[in-house]
Parts: structure tokens; sequence; C-alpha cells
């Protein structure tokens, strides 16, 4: 198969930590030709949705894990698979995107995950659709809603909706003397609507990044442990990664949400879980896929290759 992702410039991926590269060497171990391009790339012309894609040898070397042996101008149904693998902000930019890679779907091109699903499954907002895995949790705009809210809850969680590795989350307990300004900053004086859950003790334990791949998740999870005196268990925000098996809670999630969202065209799916409670349904560019390799041995890349293989 020819098999080309939408990334982010190449330059700045990791190649002994970012899933993308770890999808691309298994693509190439099996034998299928690897491509690039970024979302500047993209173009409709002609009826035809194409991209500037760069065709890429991997090597095992992190420090220096590619070489370009080519590149042009493409269209996107000349390809097997195009893996929309663009980290966030998930601003106008990305939806326009989705937007040519949809057209290019029904051109025929195999885009994962399904552009219209990137759209419809906002990553904190999603686990509304799977209320009786969450804990209590409170989307709103108005100050008045969040103080009862943590009024009843004692200790809560603040975060914007559009935000990715921990950045602008706020642990809040009654009482606090910052409670005000924190609602004001991230809720823009009211004009930007935002997620409260209640504060779930066993973060301690780690956030678990439960990976499903084609409705079906990986037998080991990510935990990711705050640090000393963080909340936050987000590597970006210093967590460490550390891979456990499932536990039953775990898998019985992972299999309920996993068969819902197998038919969404969700191929890569990252659940985040802590304690018993899903909290995150990470869809838009789901990592830590290099960290259970590298603990366990275990290949998540490998599921990925053999569901694009299936189908």
């Amino acid at each position: 198969m020819d098999i080309a992702f939408l990334v982010d410039p190449l330059e700045s991926l990791k190649g002994y930590k970012d899933s993308s590269v770890a999808m691309m060497r298994e693509a190439q171990a099996r034998g299928h030709r690897v491509f690039a391009f970024l979302q500047d790339d993209l173009r409709w012309a002609g009826g035809e949705v194409s991209a500037r894609a760069t065709h890429l040898e991997l090597h095992d070397r992190d420090d220096d894990w590619y070489r370009v042996t080519d590149s042009s101008e493409q269209p996107l149904s000349r390809f097997d698979v195009v893996m929309m693998r663009k980290d966030p902000p998930f601003d106008m930019e990305y939806v326009y995107a989705t937007y040519l890679l949809e057209l290019a779907g029904r051109a025929g091109t195999r885009v994962y995950n399904r552009p219209g699903a990137l759209r419809d499954f906002n990553e904190k907002l999603s686990i509304a659709r799977f209320p009786e895995f969450t804990a209590p949790t409170l989307v709103t705009r108005q100050e008045d809603d969040i103080r009862a809210f943590l009024a009843d809850q004692r200790e809560i969680v603040l975060k914007p909706l559009d935000g990715m590795g921990g950045a602008s989350v706020f642990r809040v307990g009654e009482g606090d003397p910052n409670v005000g300004v924190i609602i004001e900053t991230l809720t823009e004086h009211g004009t930007r609507t935002v997620m409260a859950q209640r504060y779930l003790p066993a973060i301690r334990q780690g956030d678990k990044r439960v990976l499903l791949i084609d409705g079906r998740p990986a037998p080991y999870a990510l935990a990711r442990i705050p640090k000393a005196g963080e909340t936050r268990g987000n590597l970006a925000a210093g967590g460490r990664g550390v891979a456990q098996p499932l536990s039953d809670r775990d898998r019985e999630i992972a299999e309920s949400v996993g068969a819902r969202l197998r038919g969404e065209g969700l191929l890569i799916v990252g659940l985040d879980v802590i304690g018993d409670c899903l909290t995150e349904v990470n869809v838009t560019s789901p990592t830590c896929m290099r960290e259970i390799l590298d603990q366990t041995g275990f290949s998540v890349p490998g599921m990925v290759l053999d569901a694009l293989e299936r189908d």
C-alpha cells in the first residue's frame, strides 16, 4: 500500500516518541510505501483534492529518522490510505482540512480518522455520549453554575474544551481565594464554554491512556503519573508514563466505547481514564504508542497496520 500521513512539519516530530513516526516505521517494515504532507499542502482544483506529498525512507536512528527521496503534487486518490495525524489546535484551518479530506474520502480515498468524526467528537464533550462511565461533569460558561457545582462537589477540575497536553487545567477547592479569577480567565468573563469535573484523587495513580484500534483496546495502558506537587498527569506537563496491563474496569470501558466508535470511522482513539471514570475521548492525534512499545514490547502500531491491511 501507499500510505500518506498528514502531519506537522517533519522536523518537529521526534523519532524517539512520536506515535506517527512509529506507525510510519511499522508500515515501511511491512513493505508499504510511506508519504507525508502538511495541512498547508492541501488544495482542491479541477474537482480533485491533492497535496504536495513527500516520499520518505524511515531509519531506526531517532535523531535522524527519515530521508526525503522525492516530493511532488499528487491527487489524494492515488494513495491507498491517508492518515490524518495533525496535532491540535483544532482551529478553523484544521476544520477546513477535514472538509478537503472529506471530499477526498467521497472520491474513494480511505481517510482515518474519518474527517466528519474528527469534527463531531470534541475530545472533552464526547464523554457525554457515555455518561455511564463518567464522573460528575458540568459544561457551561456561567460562573454561578460553576460555583454551585464546586459547592456540591467540594473539589473540581476546570478545563477549556479546546485544550491539549494539560494546558490551562485548574484544580479548584471549595474556599479557594482564586476561584473567581480562575473562572473569569477560563470563561473569558462568560464568553467561552468550559468543562468542570469532580476531582478524582485516583489521579495520583495516573491518568491512564487506553488506546483503541479499530474498536479494540490495546492490552496495555500508559498511566501518566503527575510529578510531585502537580495535579496533571500529561506527559507534556511533566508526568511520568508507566505502561501497565488494563484493569477489568479499563477493559469494560474500552470495549463498550470501542464498539460504538468503530462504526464512526475512528480507527485510532485514545481514551483517558482516571480511576474508574472516563474523562476524555481523544481522536485528533492520539499518542503513547511508543512508550507502550518501549516498556512492554507490545506494538500498537502493529495493531494499526493489521487493521489497515484487513480493510
